[in-house]
C-alpha cells in the first residue's frame, strides 16, 4: 500500500530525495564550490516539485485549437521555473566569481581554513 503511494508521487519523492542529497553536500562539505553544486541541486530539486505540481494526468497542452479537449496542463508553474532556471544560472555564475576571488585572495576555498583566516 505504501510502497504503492511513493510510486505515484514518485516525481515528488524524486524531489525531496534530490532536496536531502543537496542539503547533506551543504552541511558536510567544507569546500566552497561543493557546497554551492548542494545549492544548486537543491534548487533543481525545488524546480522540479513545482513543475511537478502543475502536471495534470492525461492533461494536454493548453493550447487553443481545433482537437483541444481539456483538461488542459498548467502553464504556470512551466513559467515561473523558466524565470527560476534564469535567476539560477544568474546567481550561480555570481557565485563563482565570488569564490574564485576569494581563492585568489586567500589562497584556499575551504571554510574552515577561511575561518582560521579572519
Amino acid at each position: 500500500m505504501m510502497l504503492q503511494g511513493l510510486w505515484q508521487n514518485l516525481d515528488y519523492v524524486a524531489s525531496v530525495v534530490l532536496f536531502c542529497i543537496g542539503l547533506y553536500t551543504v552541511i558536510t562539505k567544507s569546500n566552497l564550490i561543493k557546497k554551492f553544486m548542494g545549492l544548486n541541486i537543491m534548487e533543481t530539486s525545488v524546480f522540479a516539485f513545482i513543475v511537478a505540481l502543475g502536471v495534470v494526468d492525461g492533461g494536454d497542452a493548453p493550447i487553443m485549437g481545433a482537437g483541444a479537449e481539456p483538461p488542459f496542463i498548467n502553464p504556470l508553474p512551466q513559467a515561473l521555473i523558466l524565470t527560476g532556471i534564469v535567476v539560477a544560472v544568474s546567481t550561480t555564475a555570481l557565485a563563482l566569481s565570488l569564490i574564485i576571488r576569494i581563492w585568489k585572495q586567500t589562497g584556499t576555498i575551504e571554510a574552515d581554513e577561511l575561518r582560521e583566516i579572519e
